[in-house]
């Protein structure tokens, strides 16, 4: 599978795509103004406990305080060190709380380990979404290229992308056998197949990083970030720039040579990989990119076969639902739905890492009257979502055919990046009909008549509105100048009034 990683560095935002075989698979976006925290670490000053919730809240010096899980601060260190390393996975961003919450029991309250105005060290696990404040842990990991520290764990848990058992206990031996620092490690997938030199560098990296990070914690004001993640350029080529990456493409003089810096510090051997875009066009749409972005922000997908998949979000969770649209098939019912959701499973794993969806995702697929075609799509499905480095847990289709599936939150998605709620609609995806609008509008002015004595009346609206009371309205318009024995002027409003917004005055 041909895989391209593309750089678009611009003045507000610096974008980045990874293609397999010219189809985009994940795009990360980061403003120049506004970078990500995840993976941010901080002093902060405990402003509340909750002894009802076991949590508390944490001024980290952001507008809002983060929330801290007591779970995340007060669990023992050998559960939480048993569910991480179960859990291990190359994702740094991964490593992340919702994975490795501990067992209640085994976490003493938090009301006896933490008070008001308590400093404590923590790591930013979850952005802000929407009204809730970040999340963050005192159980701190830091990733490098091989692999990421853990100071609070003892073991060495290898990354489950390795498949091959010699190869996993190749690496678990080589990392014990380098006498590391106190803590624990997870082997990333990149190490596989490295040797010890890579991973004695990377555990001398992450040790003095963190000899670092404590001494700062030491003579740092509170709140303040003493450890702050490296830029999306980096980042990429730490994670993502691997020997299964051809090409990785870059658009600006700055950024290219900026990547290779990082590609000869962190991956040498690729270095070569790295080129500088020198086309006309725009990077993105000769790339086939932008194009691509623009239809994961739609709520409808179609398929190759005439079939389509449509995603809506609600405050809950995201739906996805598979519809047969134009695909009628050749003889067999039953087969022509198994095609259709088979075709669907690779759209819809492609959408949510694009889209970078999270929380609980329900997809309600064509149903399936026979077990063995619901567990081939189900087989399907789990499959593709192995590729996908989000923590995912799925649930077998029912017999509504019906997928319950929950996938790990970290940052936006890419519908909350690029697109902010509609002034008109509010959010809901509606606006009032002109019927209903003009039903709205008469009973307004039959208020304002009766308050008015014998004036005649004004209304200003929306032209649609307007527009409307001139043609179907017409006849309701003139019964109800009848009805009240004057005049009634519709006329339209300033440009900039709402499709739902109109006044009535007396003339």
């Amino acid at each position: 599978m041909a895989k391209r990683i593309v750089v678009n560095a611009g003045v507000i935002e610096t974008r980045v795509a990874l293609q397999e075989n010219n189809l985009l698979t994940a795009l990360y976006v980061e403003r120049h103004r506004r970078r990500s925290i995840v993976g941010n670490v901080c002093k902060g000053i405990v402003t509340n406990v909750l002894p009802g919730m076991q949590a508390a809240f944490v001024d980290i010096g952001l507008s809002k305080d983060a929330f801290l899980y007591g779970g995340d601060y007060t669990a023992n260190v050998g559960e939480y060190e048993r569910l991480m390393l179960a859990g291990a996975d190359e994702d740094p961003a991964d490593l992340d709380v919702d994975d490795v919450a501990p067992k209640r029991e085994s976490a003493p309250p938090i009301q006896d380990v933490l008070r008001k105005g308590q400093e404590v060290l923590v790591q930013v696990s979850k952005e802000s979404l929407g009204t809730k404040g970040a999340r963050v842990t005192s159980f701190i990991s830091l990733p490098g290229r091989y692999l990421v520290y853990m100071p609070h764990a003892h073991h060495v848990g290898v990354s489950r992308r390795i498949h091959d058992e010699q190869e996993r206990e190749r690496l678990r031996a080589i990392v014990r056998g380098l006498d590391p620092p106190p803590g624990g490690f997870i082997v990333r997938t990149n190490a596989e197949g490295e040797g010890g030199e890579e991973l004695a560098s990377d555990i001398q990296f992450l040790g003095r990083l963190w000899t670092q990070i404590q001494a700062r914690y030491e003579t740092a004001p509170a709140p303040s970030v003493i450890h702050e993640e490296a830029d999306l350029a980096f980042r990429v080529v730490r994670d993502l720039f691997s020997p299964e990456v051809d090409e990785f493409v870059v658009d600006t003089r700055e950024a290219y040579e900026k990547c290779v810096q990082y590609a000869n510090s962190l991956v040498p051997a690729l270095v070569g990989r790295v080129k500088l875009y020198e086309g006309k066009a725009l990077i993105f749409e000769a790339l086939g990119v932008e194009k691509e972005i623009e239809k994961a922000l739609r709520r409808r997908v179609w398929l190759k076969s005439g079939g389509y998949i449509v995603i809506d979000h609600t405050e809950a969770l995201v739906s996805i639902d598979v519809n047969t649209g134009k695909y009628v098939g050749k003889r067999d019912f039953e087969q022509t739905v198994l095609n259709i959701n088979l075709e669907a499973v690779g759209e819809i794993v492609r959408q949510i890492r694009l889209r970078d969806l999270g929380g609980i995702i329900i997809i309600d697929f064509i149903d399936m009257e026979r077990e063995e075609h619901r567990q081939q799509v189900y087989k399907a499905l789990r499959r593709a979502l192995a590729e996908d480095k989000a923590r995912t847990n799925v649930l077998e289709i029912s017999e509504l055919g019906l997928v319950e599936m929950t996938r790990k939150r970290v940052r936006q998605d890419l519908r909350s990046l690029f697109a902010v709620q509609c002034p008109t609609c509010k959010g809901s995806g509606t606006v009032k009909s002109d019927v209903t609008l003009a039903a709205e509008v008469f009973r307004k002015v039959r208020a304002v008549a009766a308050e008015g004595g014998g004036q005649d009346l004004l209304v200003r609206a929306h032209p649609d509105l307007v527009r409307h009371c001139e043609a179907e309205g017409r006849e309701a318009l003139d019964r109800l100048q009848s009805l009240l024995g004057r005049k009634i002027l519709v006329q339209a409003g300033s440009p900039s009034i709402g499709r739902e917004e109109y006044e009535v005055v007396l003339r």
